[in-house]
């Protein structure tokens, strides 16, 4: 008993000091050492769980347990709000949620719908086409609407949009240029796409040591970073999964 004693007596110590440390409320102390376990266990639910990597992995499993039980409740609801108005938000938002289903059919017609008057030259409406497009493998539509969107709004998501541009590359074979533009983006671009991208195209074009040290790069930064971006959760485990293949 005393050596359990002194275990939770030093829980609560390392509990205090964190709240002191990371500069909670100075009576989180009170409530840590007043009550021996409760007072921990309260803290890390009501001041450490939200926003950590347990709680990202929790919101998670529970996004995914609600798309199987629906998996298109989100899709039929913004098919709704269509049918009762029409409007140009409306339609992005079941573009995008058409983008979620892999419909990108669907989604470049959506978008492509929203193009006209005011909104013809909408950076947002344009970065969403030429999205879609790379997404669809539309090599034509998406240099279409890149060639637009730098025309019309030359600042919109410039680091997003050069992705798309090396991926266009890719996608026509332009191999060499496509490797330039990677190269060229990955210093500005912030998150893990662009490195991954650029690693599994050195690996297709049998540079298999460079693209280890790029899947390699993802997963240093994946875990140095700890990105709560579920999206950047993704591109590290594709890069694990490369390593764990070569």
């Amino acid at each position: 008993m005393p050596i359990v004693g002194a275990v939770v007596l030093l829980i609560q110590f390392c509990f205090a000091y964190h709240a002191l440390k990371t500069g909670r409320p100075y009576w989180w102390v009170f409530i840590i050492m007043g009550f021996p376990v409760m007072g921990c266990v309260i803290y890390y639910f009501v001041e450490v769980f939200p926003g950590s990597r347990e709680q990202r992995r929790a919101a998670k499993a529970a996004r995914a347990i609600a798309r199987v039980l629906e998996p298109d409740a989100e899709l039929k609801k913004r098919v709704a709000d269509l049918e009762i108005c029409g409007s140009v938000d409306n339609r992005m938002a079941l573009a995008e949620e058409c983008m979620q289903h892999q419909m990108y059919p669907e989604a470049i017609k959506l978008y492509e719908s929203c193009l006209t008057g005011a909104y013809a030259g909408d950076g947002t409406l344009l970065y969403g086409l030429a999205r879609a497009a790379v997404e669809a493998r539309d090599w034509a539509r998406a240099a279409g609407a890149l060639e637009r969107l730098k025309r019309a709004a030359p600042r919109t998501r410039p680091a997003e949009v050069g992705l798309l541009e090396a991926r266009l590359l890719e996608g026509r074979s332009e191999t060499d240029a496509a490797l330039a533009a990677y190269r060229a983006l990955i210093p500005q671009f912030v998150g893990l796409e662009a490195r991954y991208r650029y690693g599994r195209l050195l690996m297709r074009l049998g540079q298999n040591e460079a693209a280890l040290q790029m899947f390699n790069e993802v997963v240093k930064h994946a875990r140095r970073y700890g990105s709560a971006i579920e999206a950047e959760e993704q591109w590290a485990e594709a890069a694990r999964e490369a390593i764990a293949g070569n």
